[in-house]
């Protein structure tokens, strides 16, 4: 009972710090060090007032810069009524080492609004963020050289573009202001594909893991991804977009989708455009046809599958479910969604796990492109695009005539083709999600000490920021 005592009393953020405290003891760092590594630069609390519907209401709201190590910090705001400082520390922790295991140049941080937005209109939304936006701004907690926010939970395309208004008209001078935020609407300087960023990445690197043999054999496959059980909890944003490209492009099932009102369940697997449509206009996943309903959504974690997508809220598997999981993989599409001692007993049981601060680093990789595409001022593929298709259409009709053959037309669509803005996005992706996979898989091989991916990625992580810290002459 003790133990279980110990376990419920981590924090969020002290569950992310035991878990880089193994890469610190595989790296043998000295503790000096590894504090600093650990510790949060800066966090600021604001409260400020916003008159709604004649009454004055007192919101609280955080921003957490956890490493200046490279500029900008990067992070999402979140709306959500259980927002929390030390929900907003860990965060930005675990962005500062996810920037780093994919290589994107930023320092993490992360920000929170104690807010429920159901409870509000939209025109009372807006009057809030570009409130908050200001304290921040004020405050040298958001700009384009220094921080830049992005959306995430409870927040979207819409309170970015209000946040890069309110610093332009702050900042005039600015012709960079665009970069202020990223995950803004594509006519307001988004990016396209960005939306999808997060659970696309997460489908990436699923992908990858079942291009590697002995990663696969150690977690008990024996085949390719088609055809494998998934369970995914959150149909929101990333576990919506990672449950349609599964289904639609990889051929696997997914068997049950866990919402905050229960779970669906479906062993022939569920059509997972056909389930958002239905919760759009429902607002409830219960009584989706072709599906069991049942009330009870937690226990659906527990049952058994060939991989559990937990896409929600953090400490979703903890010390009292990890012991019951059936799974042979779990990838983390939500931050933190297993607590420190889940991670333990799922060590010990041998379920092998690709942990968040890898698998949803998606959305921060296309905000970095989208971040450069601000300050560039330009589209990608505007230049190269047409040169491209020239070129191509070159080739065709030099194979045309050293064979005397017509390309057919589905492949001369496809050399002539040149890349546009979205293509460019995938691409860079893809590369992105697969190169830090194989970074992860090569550290797992190469020490006998790391033992899981978690351990790995952190490592990577370590490695780079420390680099970065000694260079400058910090220690």
């Amino acid at each position: 009972m003790a133990k279980k005592d110990h376990k419920k009393s981590l924090s969020f953020s002290e569950s992310v710090n035991h878990m880089v405290d193994r890469a610190f003891a595989v790296l043998d760092m000295d503790p000096g060090i590894a504090n600093a590594i650990k510790a949060c630069d800066a966090i600021i609390q604001v409260n400020f007032n916003v008159n709604i519907r004649g009454k004055i209401e007192v919101f609280t709201g955080w921003r957490a810069t956890h490493s200046n190590h490279r500029l900008p910090a990067k992070g999402g705001i979140r709306y959500a009524p259980i927002v929390s400082q030390d929900e907003v520390e860990a965060l930005a922790s675990l962005m500062t080492y996810k920037c780093a295991i994919v290589d994107v140049p930023f320092g993490g941080s992360k920000g929170g609004l104690l807010i429920d937005p159901a409870n509000y209109t939209r025109d009372e939304m807006q009057a809030i963020t570009r409130r908050f936006a200001r304290e921040l701004i004020r405050k040298g907690f958001l700009s384009p050289a220094t921080n830049v926010p992005a959306p995430d939970m409870g927040t979207g395309e819409r309170e970015m573009a209000w946040i890069a208004d309110t610093y332009k008209h702050l900042h005039p001078e600015d012709i960079n202001y665009a970069a202020c935020v990223t995950g803004k609407p594509v006519a307001h300087g988004g990016i396209r594909g960005r939306t999808e960023a997060t659970g696309r990445g997460v489908v990436y690197s699923i992908r990858e893991f079942f291009r590697h043999p002995d990663d696969m054999k150690a977690a008990g496959f024996k085949d390719g991804l088609g055809g494998k059980r998934i369970i995914v909890q959150g149909l929101g944003n990333v576990g919506y977009h990672a449950a349609r490209l599964l289904d639609e492009e990889d051929d696997a099932s997914i068997i049950a989708v866990i919402e905050r009102d229960g779970v669906v369940i479906n062993d022939n697997g569920l059509p997972i455009a056909n389930l958002r449509q239905y919760i759009n206009e429902h607002k409830t996943i219960k009584g989706f046809p072709d599906a069991t309903f049942s009330e009870n959504g937690q226990a659906a974690l527990e049952m058994d599958c060939d991989i559990l997508i937990p896409a929600a809220m953090e400490a979703q598997i903890n010390a009292d479910n990890a012991d019951k999981i059936k799974t042979k993989l779990i990838v983390e599409a939500a931050n933190g969604p297993t607590t420190f001692d889940a991670d333990e007993i799922l060590r010990e049981k041998g379920i092998s796990i690709l942990p968040d601060a890898y698998v949803n680093a998606g959305g921060v990789t296309v905000s970095y492109f989208e971040w450069i595409r601000n300050l560039s001022h330009i589209r990608f593929g505007r230049m190269e695009r047409r040169f491209d298709e020239t070129r191509g259409q070159h080739l065709i009709t030099a194979m045309e005539s050293l064979t005397n053959a017509t390309v057919p037309d589905w492949i001369k669509n496809e050399i002539v083709r040149g890349a546009d803005e979205l293509d460019l996005v995938r691409s860079g992706l893809d590369d992105t999600m697969r190169m830090a996979y194989q970074e992860l898989s090569t550290v797992m091989k190469e020490n006998d000490k790391i033992k899981d991916f978690r351990t790995a990625a952190y490592v990577v992580a370590v490695n780079k920021i420390s680099r970065s810290y000694l260079d400058i002459g910090v220690y």
